[in-house]
């Protein structure tokens, strides 16, 4: 039950990433400095969420 929990967290967070944080990259209309911005911002909330990930699974794995 905890493993479908956290994973429906993750794919929550990934989706809302990608909705959120990659929209703005793509269709804004500011300067370059601010897309880029929020692309590395983006591109930290991705790295975080998947090492996230990989934690819990050999967490999970030792258990």
């Amino acid at each position: 039950m905890k493993k479908i929990l956290f994973f429906t967290f993750i794919i929550a967070a990934f989706l809302l990433v990608t909705f959120f944080g990659l929209g703005p990259v793509l269709m804004a209309d500011g300067t370059f400095a601010e897309r880029m911005l929020t692309l590395l911002i983006v591109l930290v909330l991705y790295f975080l969420l998947g090492w996230l990930c990989k934690v819990f699974i050999n967490y999970t794995k030792k258990n």
